[in-house]
């Protein structure tokens, strides 16, 4: 690789407004080599309403013109964001002539290095219809369950008991043909997709697994979209693996790095010996597969001793399986099986010498608190390289190793430390303690659920900045975070906005 000197301008189109896509990625890179910019953010669109097609292509081709690099999301070029991609109604035609944007804008800029990304559209194993199609309440879950045996089916291992379920699920028709219609659509858009990487319009992609399955409908995408990558010999220039609202990080760690010339060695500490081979909830491979992708698609690689490494990945987690609870509680997979102890005295050790990242991954959708708990009381919370703690494994993950390289390259600067305290605050402070509470308190408002509280938003979010807040005072001893904002984007539980200042 050829090293680039100087801040380059990057044009990065997120996968929606979300704070997780839309300012983590401004948030990390502030004191970076990256130039982002971005379009403004009310052309994004927001949860079902999908971004203006025509004002985000006026935006890239027009922004692109004089770029180094593009991060793109197809999913917000074509179809508006992550949440229209499984509910709209366009034609392939209508979508392939979107698609057609990115041919144009490399036709302007030649010289352009893009990155981007399209997920294969996920099947919750659920009945709601917050982001999905308004008949997922009714049968959701029964749209995952005949994908699922539908696929053991084809492949010759479905069981009697599983064949007598399968042939007793009933989903309306109109229904069902209009989720595999729209399946068929955006699958025919990933291998058109694929086309833009073997002409060398796209540098190199990643197609993300969202809330992914060993088996099922997305399963069996993911095998068409798969065969087609080897086939046209661009394995090395197309990664799949589970993830989503992490990999704009990725790919702007992916082009930092190529900027700088390096690719970082990444060595990995796990707190036991079977902990690699968890497959974490929501996901369909083992960890360590996962934690390798996430790694090379952010620019790096993985090696074999702290010695030659450059940082050290420590990844929080059982022994056996990741938790799928909001108790924090201590299963024997993590109390006994796991060495917490070992591992996080290595950290102790090796954060004098070397720079250490975490990627906390113990529990689904949040950060663990008797980590935070030790990482201060050991004066580390500041000293770590990076962070991470939220929603899947994937996210956390992604997230941790864009900061651990950001900080190889740029060291510890105050948008680092910044970004790090903003991890604790929302991964452990809101994901594990804060939003739980506070949703228990929803039952004392009129007109408010975990899904909607827009009826009484200001004050739900007043009580968020309360125990927030209060969090920070329980947790922290010194260099406590102040909240600068505290906002319910989608105007729901389930994710925060803030902003952190030290």
């Amino acid at each position: 690789m050829v090293p680039h000197m100087g801040r380059k301008k990057v044009i990065y189109l997120a996968l929606d407004e979300r704070p997780c896509n839309f300012n983590f990625p401004k948030f990390l890179y502030k004191d970076s080599c990256l130039e982002i910019v971005s379009p403004d953010i009310e052309i994004m669109g927001k949860n079902k309403i999908p971004g203006n097609f025509e004002k985000i292509k006026e935006f890239l081709l027009e922004s692109t013109k004089d770029a180094y690099g593009l991060v793109i999301s197809i999913d917000t070029l074509i179809y508006g964001g992550i949440v229209p991609s499984r509910i709209h109604y366009l034609s392939v035609e209508e979508l392939e002539s979107r698609l057609n944007v990115i041919r144009e804008i490399k036709r302007n800029n030649p010289k352009i290095l893009i990155y981007a990304f399209s997920l294969i559209m996920r099947c919750p194993q659920y009945s709601l219809s917050v982001e999905e199609p308004d008949y997922y309440d009714e049968c959701g879950y029964e749209i995952f369950r005949k994908g699922f045996l539908t696929h053991k089916e084809k492949l010759g291992i479905i069981s009697d008991n599983e064949k007598e379920e399968l042939a007793k699920i009933h989903i309306k028709d109109e229904y069902l043909n209009d989720y595999l219609n729209r399946r068929k659509t955006n699958l025919s858009l990933n291998l058109k997709a694929i086309d833009l990487v073997k002409e060398k319009i796209i540098n190199f992609m990643i197609f993300p697994q969202d809330d992914a399955a060993e088996y099922g409908w997305t399963a069996m995408d993911q095998e068409v979209v798969r065969g087609k990558i080897y086939n046209e010999r661009l394995h090395l220039d197309i990664l799949m693996y589970p993830g989503a609202d992490e990999v704009g990080l990725v790919l702007l760690s992916r082009m930092q790095n190529y900027i700088k010339g390096v690719m970082p060695k990444v060595y990995i500490k796990y707190p036991a010996v079977t902990s690699c081979m968890i497959v974490p909830v929501l996901e369909d491979r083992y960890l360590d597969t996962s934690i390798k992708y996430q790694i090379i698609a952010s620019g790096g690689f993985v090696v074999s001793s702290v010695e030659e490494a450059d940082i050290i990945l420590a990844v929080n987690v059982s022994a056996n399986k990741m938790i799928n609870s909001p108790t924090q509680e201590k299963p024997r997979d993590l109390s006994v099986l796991a060495n917490y102890v070992e591992w996080f005295e290595f950290i102790k050790y090796y954060a004098k010498k070397k720079p250490v990242m975490i990627g906390d991954i113990t529990y689904l959708n949040g950060g663990s608190t008797l980590l935070l708990h030790d990482l201060v009381k050991h004066n580390l919370e500041y000293k770590l390289a990076g962070y991470a703690g939220w929603n899947t494994a994937a996210n956390t993950l992604g997230t941790v190793i864009a900061q651990g390289f950001n900080y190889l390259i740029n060291g510890n600067t105050k948008s680092h430390l910044e970004f790090l305290a903003l991890r604790y605050v929302e991964d452990v402070g809101y994901c594990s303690i804060v939003r739980g509470k506070v949703t228990k308190m929803l039952d004392q408002y009129e007109n408010v659920n975990y899904f909607d509280v827009s009826k009484n938003l200001e004050v739900i979010e007043g009580l968020v900045r309360k125990e927030l807040e209060a969090f920070v005072n329980e947790f922290f001893v010194t260099n406590k975070p102040n909240l600068v904002t505290v906002k319910l984007p989608w105007k729901r539980m389930f994710e925060v906005e803030l902003e952190i200042n030290l």
